[in-house]
């Protein structure tokens, strides 16, 4: 039998392709199958209208093509999935972009921050970006920090380019061309997207669930 996420999914997927507002649609199929709040966060992050899925897959590029390009970077967004990554707590949506399942508010500087930074920049200096412009959202505690440790590692891994901190990361990101996020409301505005932490993922054969598998699990399969 189906399970409530599973026919919450169904309800949830024929409502968006009706062109419903997914807030109201997800609260609305959400409560009737009293989903518990992890599941509710699994369709918020994972699940679109056909519509939306060809539309972004259409923007998503390979990473080489940020060779001799600008890439501008959502700091904060690329360095929160990739930890996801790592930590086996990420999955691959159905628009093809890799997001974090947690429920994070902020960034957590840890000594993890600088073994992550360097291993980003590294795998971005593999494919000669013309430059590499990463911005943080200047409200977020330690902010300043994180862009001070990018760009001393930028000039350490030998890529031209800078970190900054923004009050605004989301309107400044639309003024570039090409962007590295995993951001709805940047993806949609945004001509190209690079979705890094799953790039470098593959490149280092490190497995991401898909929603696909998860509704998989939920159903016993």
């Amino acid at each position: 039998m189906p399970s409530p996420l599973f026919e919450a999914y169904l309800d949830l997927k024929y409502l968006l392709n009706r062109g419903y507002r997914k807030s109201v649609a997800l609260n609305f199929v959400a409560n009737h199958y009293k989903l518990k709040k992890e599941d509710r966060h699994l369709l918020a992050r994972c699940v679109f209208s056909e519509k939306e899925i060809g539309y972004r897959k259409k923007k998503r590029k390979p990473i080489n093509f940020v060779n001799g390009k600008i890439l501008a970077v959502d700091g904060f967004n690329v360095l929160i999935t990739l930890e996801s990554v790592l930590e086996g707590k990420a999955i691959l949506c159905e628009d093809g972009f890799v997001r974090d399942l947690k429920y994070q508010r902020g960034y957590r500087v840890s000594e993890k921050t600088r073994e992550i930074l360097f291993f980003l920049l590294k795998f971005l200096s593999k494919f000669n970006p013309k430059r590499v412009i990463f911005l943080y959202d200047k409200p977020v505690s330690k902010s300043g920090e994180v862009a001070k440790l990018t760009n001393e590692i930028i000039e350490r891994v030998g890529l031209s380019g800078a970190a900054e901190t923004v009050n605004a990361v989301d309107f400044e990101l639309k003024k570039f061309e090409i962007v590295a996020t995993s951001d709805l409301a940047v993806i949609d505005k945004v001509k190209y997207v690079v979705d890094i932490p799953q790039e470098l993922a593959e490149s280092e054969k490190i497995e991401i669930k898909k929603f696909e598998e998860i509704l998989n699990e939920d159903l016993g399969h």
